[in-house]
């Protein structure tokens, strides 16, 4: 079996509990940031811990009941809870991706992939690491990409690392499609061509 038959390997049941350095460059907003991503799927659980370039470090936590919490663990205390009606970002999210062929990416020999007017996703021939991916859509992520520094399948983060911090549960929880969020961190739903809801990256990519 091809790759362009069998899709690409993050789709894998493999690959629903990772660990993953990402450098993202966002050239519409000329922001740079690294986020550290713990993608717990089992557990229906995700985990951006973003630091934007010479700015604040940034948590932000989303569970599969919609409630996502934005806040840092400095002095300041800041915290916003928001809920969506749809939850952690399936394992799937690349199904019927379009298989162009192979490229160079990153010094690195890629099978690439294309998703309607949405994403391009680069993974390594021999590893099937994800090593690439690049956002296009003419909204809200347009500009937006995003390099693998790191990729550890199976990796765990302690369960205690898992809590939002005491005073982001003493606020109103905003129900919402699109915040502001606090500092850079922002959220959208966003609706394909053919009308199909998704939730916006940012739950893998820290966006």
């Amino acid at each position: 079996m091809c790759d362009s038959d069998h899709g690409p390997s993050i789709m894998g049941p493999s690959h629903r509990m990772f660990h993953s350095l990402i450098y993202t460059n966002n050239t519409s907003s000329a922001t740079i940031a690294l986020v550290d991503l713990w993608y717990d799927f089992p557990n229906g659980r995700n985990f951006n811990i973003i630091q934007n370039q010479l700015g604040k470090l940034l948590y932000d936590l989303e569970w599969d009941n919609g409630t996502s919490y934005y806040y840092t663990l400095d002095s300041n205390k800041e915290c916003k809870a928001l809920h969506f009606d749809v939850g952690v970002l399936r394992p799937d999210w690349l199904d019927s991706a379009e298989y162009l062929g192979r490229e160079m990416m990153d010094w690195f020999d890629c099978n690439v992939w294309k998703k309607v007017d949405f994403i391009t996703y680069y993974e390594d021939v021999v590893t099937k690491r994800p090593v690439h991916w690049v956002f296009f859509t003419q909204t809200f992520w347009f500009g937006r990409s995003a390099h693998v520094m790191t990729f550890e399948v199976g990796a765990v983060l302690e369960d205690e690392k898992w809590q939002a911090p005491v005073y982001c549960f003493e606020g109103k929880v905003e129900v919402t499609g699109r915040s502001g969020g606090i500092g850079s961190v922002t959220a959208e739903r966003e609706y394909s061509k053919n009308g199909e809801e998704r939730r916006g990256l940012r739950g893998l990519m820290g966006f």
